[in-house]
C-alpha cells in the first residue's frame, strides 16, 4: 500500500514525466490618467496602505477572455495549440489528449485549464498570467499570444465606448439642429403675422414718443395756469385747452398701444421674448452638442484603457514542473497516511471483535 505507489510515482516522475516550462507575465489595465505602480507602491499596497490603479471590471474582462473558448480558438487557429500540447515525444499522462480524452474542441478546452492560469491581486491591481508548455519557446509564444488577445479585448472596449459616445453626441446634435430650425421658423412666423421685427424696440420708440408728448403736455398746462392767473378772460385759454385735450388724447392713445388692451404691444412682447428665449436656448444646446461631437471624435482617436505589461512573458531556461522529488514525497506521505488509516480501522475492528 505504501511502497508500490511510491515506486510507481518514482518511476514516472524520474524516468517518464516530461519537463514543463512556465512562462510568467504580469500586467495591469489602466486609464491614461493612471500610472503603473512603482516598486514602493506595490510594497505599500501589499500591506494595505495604498489603492489599486486598475479597474477590476476591465481586468476581469481580460481574465474572462484568457479563460474563454475564444482564447482557445485563437490559439488553435494561429499557433496550433493542440499540436504544441500533444507532441508525440511527450508522455501520455501529461500531454493532450490523455488516454481517456478525445480530440474535440471541448476536450481541448477542458485540457487548456491545465496549462494556463491567470490571477488577480486586488490590493495591487496586478494580474499574473502563467502558461505551461513542453518547450520554453512554446510557453513564451502562448503567453504573448494571450496578452495580445487581451489587448484586443481592451481595444474593442475602447472602440465600442467611443463609437457609442460619438453616436449619442451626433444624435443630440441632430435634435438640437431641429430645435434651432423650429424656433427660427416660429420667430419668422410671428414677425410675418404681427408685421413687427422686434416688438421690444417698437415699445421703446412708443415710450419715447409718450415721454415727449407728456413733456409738451406739462408745458401747455403750465402755460395755461400762468395765463389763467394773469389774464382769466384771455381768449387764448380756450386754444390752450384744445391743445391740452389733443395732446392728452394722443398720450392716452400711445399708452393704450403699449399696454392695457388685447391689441397692445405688451402681450406681443411676452410672446416675442419667449420665442427669443427658445431660440437662444436651442442655439446654446446646438453649440454644446457640436462641442460634444468634436470631443467624441477626438476620443475615438485615443484609448481610454490600456493593457500595460509590467513583466513581459519570459523565456524560461529550465523546467519548473513537474516537481519530481516533491511529487514523489507527496505520494509517499499520502500512501503512508492511507496505510495508517486502514491499519487503525482494522485494529479497531479486531479489538471490537475480540470484545
Amino acid at each position: 500500500m505504501v511502497l508500490l505507489p511510491t515506486a510507481l510515482a518514482a518511476i514516472y516522475y524520474l524516468l517518464i514525466a516530461a519537463p514543463m516550462y512556465v512562462s510568467e507575465a504580469r500586467f495591469i489595465v489602466r486609464t491614461p490618467s493612471q500610472q503603473a505602480p512603482s516598486t514602493l507602491d506595490s510594497v505599500l499596497l501589499g500591506v494595505g496602505l495604498g489603492t489599486a490603479t486598475s479597474s477590476a471590471t476591465d481586468v476581469y474582462a481580460v481574465h474572462e477572455y484568457i479563460s474563454s473558448r475564444d482564447a482557445v480558438r485563437d490559439l488553435e487557429k494561429y499557433h496550433h495549440l493542440s499540436k504544441l500540447l500533444g507532441r508525440p515525444s511527450i508522455d501520455m499522462i501529461a500531454r493532450y489528449p490523455r488516454p481517456f480524452e478525445g480530440r474535440s474542441f471541448e476536450d481541448l478546452y477542458g485540457a487548456y485549464s491545465r496549462f494556463v492560469t491567470v490571477g488577480y491581486n486586488s490590493q495591487t491591481g496586478i494580474s499574473t498570467l502563467r502558461v505551461k508548455a513542453f518547450s520554453p519557446q512554446d510557453a513564451q509564444t502562448l503567453a504573448t499570444a494571450l496578452l495580445d488577445g487581451g489587448e484586443g479585448v481592451i481595444n474593442r472596449l475602447n472602440d465600442r465606448s467611443a463609437m457609442d459616445a460619438f453616436a449619442d453626441a451626433n444624435r443630440h446634435t441632430q435634435d438640437a439642429e431641429q430645435r434651432v430650425t423650429s424656433s427660427e421658423a416660429a420667430l419668422t412666423s410671428f414677425r410675418n403675422r404681427e408685421k413687427l421685427i422686434d416688438p421690444t424696440r417698437s415699445s421703446l420708440a412708443d415710450l419715447e414718443l409718450v415721454g415727449k408728448i407728456e413733456g409738451q403736455l406739462a408745458t401747455l398746462r403750465a402755460e395755461r395756469s400762468a395765463l389763467a392767473a394773469s389774464a382769466p378772460e384771455s381768449p387764448q385759454l380756450a386754444l390752450l385747452d384744445q391743445q391740452i385735450q389733443a395732446f392728452q388724447a394722443q398720450a392716452d392713445s400711445q399708452h393704450a398701444k403699449i399696454a392695457g388692451q388685447d391689441t397692445s404691444l405688451a402681450p406681443l412682447i411676452g410672446e416675442y421674448e419667449q420665442l427669443i428665449i427658445d431660440r437662444d436656448f436651442a442655439a446654446k444646446e446646438l453649440t454644446a452638442a457640436s462641442t460634444a461631437v468634436e470631443s467624441a471624435r477626438l476620443d475615438m482617436r485615443r484609448k481610454h484603457l490600456y493593457l500595460e505589461r509590467i513583466v513581459s512573458p519570459d523565456l524560461p531556461d529550465s523546467a519548473r514542473e513537474p516537481r519530481r522529488l516533491y511529487s514523489i514525497w507527496v505520494v509517499f506521505i499520502g500512501a503512508l497516511l492511507l496505510y495508517a488509516t486502514v491499519a487503525l480501522v482494522l485494529a479497531g475492528l479486531r479489538e471490537h471483535g475480540q470484545q
